[in-house]
């Protein structure tokens, strides 16, 4: 436990075996990467769409490898036999994933040769191998591998006086055998497909045609060991332990100690072994042999390795292949004090709260031009700001410099624990620093995960606290594609609440008392669960009652029994998730009254909503949090409730349109399996609902065809 940050334990009982009534979150994980490659899988998405869902399928399997597999990995390793909630050993989750990653890839694999690529083809796109190129083709090629490939290659060779490289986590490599023409010695030598080139190589300047980086490489590597005979050569790929473990008690300087980290992180133990399927046996005995890999880690995988690539072929400039564009509009709210130039955000604000739905509202016009417009107002005497993720070339961290050159005190709460992005987070909190940007690091032992964003301002008559605060990280760029929601407010109770928030991560303090915020890891979880025994209160007594969340993830085993017991009484419940779900829903007596439903589409559904029907008076809270153990327990995390009137009613239809009968969605049984819905008993197509948000915003309609 941290001091000052006391944890909610609440916890309810339910009848049945555990496992009876949860799904393994592992599992479920792999359920909804299936999802993902259902969009790939589709033959109604425009087909470069599909490539890019082939690519993050990929993406996300690296993550869940490196840190989720990995744990499983170490806690089988350490000897640990903790049971999960649905009762299973970590060894017995790890062969269960492994298994089912298998079929994962398996189904991958068939969609990209059976259908993607043959599609390209007919399109005029084509990814070809070297030796189907004429020589012709092949001349440019071989020019380009020696004047841009060749100088960054770097063969390393296994001998009695080379010992087996290190091989880099997702790296693309080589794994040569050559044989000594004079003494007959066969040698081993892995090469690295440099991750600073693009993967496909245009066969010619702007064609549609494109050959494997690792093709080029492996067609001329007669140049990488000259005079040896070349025997065979096969590809392979390492996914190693990455996750980030920072001893905080023990650490002295945070930041220090997590640059540490970050360098043991590259040379964690390998968890899976990616080769071609028609890797040679002895060369692949070699390989399990030196990364200490055990059979059941090998994964055997056709030609392409490594899908992330596809990136360069997702982005080909044919409009034809992709959905239509999208460019977001300003928040209505924002719209009515707009200006020839930008709207004056904080006039707006003292006009009324303003709700934000990104990317359909636009992030640039909105938050960004918020932190924008504080940090050159004269009347603007501080800023605070979360930043969990940002971009590279942050407009949010430009404007909180200018505020530090303008004089105004700005704090910064960077979170250099954010999964993958510590070494970004760690150089945009120095870059602060040097500005004059009071920069902390939250709460020991804590990820600090809420978004909020605080600036003071005089307008004459006395200080305001003008307020943002949401669901999504402050990154302009994902802001494009991720859905979230957030509001900005000049609430007198929520400005008070997000200082002493801001007060407490910054200083030092004792638990504090929110008024309308909810805060983790202090009270969010038993005020979810004393708002869903309520729900059941207002059902029995014949009130309107309901429950509709929207979240990510959902794996808390005591909210997820609170609904459960509300489920039993016949409160209706809805669950809209993207990710992770171990509710079983429409089991008798237990979960009857529960729908779970999964939205996905072109953009990330990543907004958390907690709606209740509150015996008729709305209670409706927007925020960072996910319902699992991390979001509840070891994270600072934020709820604030929405009260205007008509933005209660614009969410809850946001809501009741996902969860819809009429709306096409994945829906989740009682088995824990999910299953598309896309038409109606009499074959109607049902509303997409990412694409009619889209027409919404364009002023169209939708038509179902």
């Amino acid at each position: 436990m941290t001091d000052g940050w006391m944890h909610d334990t609440a916890v309810i009982v339910t009848g049945g075996r555990p496992e009876s009534r949860f799904v393994d979150r592992e599992l479920s994980w792999l359920h909804f990467n299936t999802r993902v490659l259902e969009l790939a899988e589709d033959p109604e998405m425009p087909l470069l769409e599909r490539v890019k869902f082939l690519g993050i399928v990929t993406s996300n399997l690296d993550e869940f490898f490196m840190v989720r597999v990995a744990g499983l990995k170490r806690r089988i390793a350490a000897g640990i036999a903790t049971r999960s909630a649905t009762g299973a050993l970590p060894r017995e989750t790890h062969a269960a994933v492994l298994a089912a990653t298998r079929q994962l890839i398996e189904r991958q694999t068939r969609c990209l040769l059976e259908h993607v690529l043959p599609g390209l083809h007919a399109h005029g796109i084509n990814i070809s191998r070297w030796r189907d190129l004429s020589e012709q083709q092949q001349r440019p090629l071989t020019e380009l591998f020696h004047a841009k490939v060749f100088p960054v290659l770097t063969p390393l060779a296994v001998d009695p006086s080379h010992p087996f490289p290190y091989i880099s986590g997702l790296s693309l490599n080589l794994a040569v055998v050559v044989r000594n023409p004079i003494t007959g010695a066969r040698l081993f030598a892995r090469v690295k497909v440099p991750p600073s080139l693009d993967r496909f190589v245009p066969i010619s300047p702007g064609a549609s045609d494109f050959v494997p980086l690792e093709d080029i490489i492996a067609a001329h590597l007669d140049t990488l060991f000259p005079g040896m005979v070349l025997e065979s050569f096969n590809f392979f790929r390492v996914t190693r332990n990455e996750d980030v473990e920072v001893e905080e008690d023990d650490a002295e300087n945070l930041l220090t100690a997590m640059e540490k980290e970050l360098l043991r992180r590259r040379f964690g133990p390998p968890v899976r072994l990616e080769v071609e399927d028609s890797i040679n046996p002895s060369l692949l005995e070699t390989l399990v042999e030196e990364l200490d890999v055990s059979p059941a880690e090998v994964f055997y995988v056709p030609w392409p390795l490594d899908l992330r690539g596809l990136a360069v072929i997702g982005e080909l400039p044919r409009e034809d292949l992709l959905l239509p564009a999208f460019v977001p509009k300003t928040a209505a709210g924002l719209v009515s004090v707009e200006t020839s130039s930008a709207p004056n955000v904080m006039e707006a604000m003292r006009k009324g709260d303003v709700l934000l739905h990104h990317p359909y509202d636009s992030f640039s016009t909105s938050v960004q031009l918020f932190l924008q417009q504080a940090a050159v107002d004269p009347q603007v005497l501080a800023i605070k700001q979360t930043l969990y993720r940002t971009s590279g070339d942050s407009p949010i961290v430009q404007a909180l410099i200018e505020a530090a050159d303008n004089g105004k005190q700005v704090l910064a709460l960077v979170e250099i624990k954010a999964r993958f992005d510590e070494e970004a987070n760690i150089e945009w909190a120095r870059q602060l620093e040097q500005a004059g940007v009071h920069v902390v690091y939250g709460v020991l032992g804590l990820k600090t995960h809420a978004k909020l964003s605080l600036v003071v301002r005089d307008d004459g008559d006395r200080l305001r606290r003008y307020v943002h605060t949401g669901t999504g990280n402050y990154h302009p760029k994902t802001a494009r594609y991720y859905e979230d929601l957030g509001l900005l407010t000049t609430d007198q109770t929520i400005g008070d609440d997000v200082a002493q928030l801001f007060n407490q991560l910054s200083g030092f303090g004792l638990t504090t008392n929110y008024r309308k915020l909810i805060v983790a890891p202090q009270f969010l979880r038993t005020a979810l669960i004393d708002r869903i025994r309520r729900e059941t209160e207002h059902h029995l007594a014949g009130h309107p009652a309901k429950i509709t969340f929207k979240c990510n993830s959902i794996v808390d085993e005591a909210i997820i029994d609170a609904l459960y017991e509300a489920s039993r009484a016949g409160v209706p419940i809805d669950i809209i998730v993207r990710g992770i779900c171990a509710i079983r829903p429409g089991v008798p007596e237990m979960s009857e009254t529960i729908r779970v439903r999964s939205q996905l589409g072109r953009f990330l559904e990543h907004s958390r909503v907690y709606a209740f029907l509150n015996g008729g008076e709305p209670d409706v809270l927007i925020g960072s949090a996910d319902l699992m153990h991390r979001n509840l327990d070891r994270r600072v995390e934020c709820l604030v409730p929405i009260e205007q009137p008509a933005h209660i009613d614009r969410i809850n239809e946001l809501l009741e349109f996902a969860a819809a009968e009429t709306t096409a969605s994945w829906h989740l049984d009682s088995n824990g399996n999910w299953k598309r819905i896309r038409r109606d008993g009499s074959g109607q197509q049902l509303a997409d609902y990412q694409e009619t948000l889209v027409a919404r915003n364009h002023g169209k309609a939708v038509k179902a065809e």
